[in-house]
């Protein structure tokens, strides 16, 4: 590594080659923060002293090194490195690079073949990569941000081996940053309390921290020192990486839903805060709400659903980002309310029990009787009238005669429904003294 500060260059680089380019590794070893897959027991290393690769997918938020990788195994195993993008590339692209390698592989040389965004090729040219992976014409890496076992055939990863890319942590950020130091000659404008703030800026993207730096040497005038608040002022701060119909989202919702289930408001409010400040929209948040009230809460507090309701109406009447205070106002009441899942799980048994037994028909004592032939099959015979019973209870039995008396709803000891499990008990000892039982 060259000194911090020696500005002297052995070969100088061309004009506008971006930094994080220049700061490529040169080997494995030069790889930031995906030691499980490059460090010295890591699956890749593994692989390499093996000398055999086999078909791969990479998948892993942008900025952690899987184009590097990729580049770094050809380059160690003498593999020619052909490297194509899902997104610009179409079948007539894959058959020249699948005849090109039949060529290689007729000269005794195979082709580690680079497909950048795997996942945004369709079904049918997903399936015309398994003939020259299975006859070993190319040995595949595909690159994806998205959860492979979504966005890819079966058969695809059945033939090659999903390895994890993770997030940059900030002691892997701040390796990059020293190392940009050092090609640079010079240091960072920053304060420390400036330099943390752009680490966390980079959100574990390593590219993205060294496109960071780039702007803060850009703007710095000769000897001047950036605080936070200038820094922010300066880099405008990139978007959080969130795309709204895949992992980050669900991710996200997933976390906001079980730290409410889970009655940890400030973990609730710590996602809900994330997912407004990556643009999600307001209404998906709100249905979220109404449902965790329906779904987790329940009856144990009745309030929970008018209040997630009233938090949707408000953030209707007031908009951003007035109303994002109504959605966390809902979001600290229902991870702070009384939980049961009691009708959510009686409501799943009904309805097995419905499919399961067919169409019966109700008991002919709780039917009603219009007409006279549905007298004389005596619709409504026997029925009585709660109201007219003592206690406002008949403790008739309900269910179809030949499914028998069935319980779907058992409510815990908690919240409003200690009240309804009381009045539950109270009416099966009235039944039961009333049928002799």
């Amino acid at each position: 590594m060259p000194d911090l500060f020696n500005t002297d260059r052995e070969q100088a680089e061309p004009p506008g080659r971006p930094l994080a380019d220049r700061l490529r590794p040169q080997s494995l070893g030069e790889v930031v923060g995906q030691e499980h897959l490059t460090g010295e027991e890591g699956v890749l290393t593994r692989m390499i002293r093996s000398g055999s690769l086999g078909s791969m997918i990479f998948w892993g938020p942008p900025g952690t090194g899987k184009t590097t990788v990729a580049r770094l195994l050809a380059g160690e195993t003498g593999l020619a490195f052909e490297q194509i993008s899902a997104i610009f590339s179409g079948v007539a692209d894959l058959k020249k690079v699948f005849e090109a390698a039949r060529l290689r592989r007729a000269n005794a040389r195979q082709t580690l073949l680079f497909v950048d965004e795997i996942h945004r090729f369709n079904r049918a040219q997903q399936d015309s990569f398994l003939p020259v992976m299975e006859d070993g014409t190319v040995i595949l890496v595909g690159a994806t941000t998205e959860n492979p076992s979504f966005e890819l055939n079966a058969a695809l990863l059945s033939r090659a081996r999903v390895l994890t890319f993770h997030t940059l942590d900030e002691d892997s950020i701040g390796k990059l940053l020293e190392r940009a130091e050092a090609t640079e000659g010079k240091r960072l404008p920053l304060d420390d309390e400036a330099r943390a703030v752009l680490v966390r800026m980079a959100d574990g993207d390593g590219r993205a921290s060294l496109t960071l730096a780039e702007e803060v040497w850009r703007a710095a005038k000769p000897k001047e020192v950036f605080d936070a608040n200038v820094l922010q002022e300066i880099v405008q701060r990139r978007a959080p990486i969130y795309d709204k119909g895949q992992d980050g989202h669900y991710n996200l919702i997933s976390a906001l839903h079980k730290s409410v289930r889970g009655s940890d408001p400030d973990a609730a409010l710590y996602y809900l805060a994330r997912m407004f400040d990556a643009g999600e929209d307001p209404l998906y948040l709100g249905r979220r709400l109404v449902r965790m009230a329906i779904e987790d809460i329940g009856l144990a507090d009745p309030q929970a659903l008018i209040v997630a309701n009233a938090a949707k109406d408000a953030y209707d009447y007031l908009g951003s980002p007035e109303g994002e205070l109504a959605f966390a106002n809902a979001c600290v009441y229902l991870a702070t309310a009384p939980k049961s899942n009691a009708v959510y799980t009686a409501f799943k048994s009904a309805m097995r029990a419905a499919k399961e037994h067919g169409s019966l028909l109700p008991p002919k004592h709780i039917l009603n009787a219009p007409t006279k032939l549905m007298q004389q099959e005596a619709y409504g015979k026997g029925y009585l009238y709660d109201h007219d019973q003592p206690d406002a209870f008949s403790g008739q039995d309900y269910f179809p005669e030949r499914m028998g008396r069935q319980k779907f709803y058992d409510p815990p000891d908690r919240g409003f429904e200690r009240e309804i499990k009381k009045r539950l008990e109270y009416w099966a000892k009235l039944r039961a003294e009333r049928s002799g039982k």
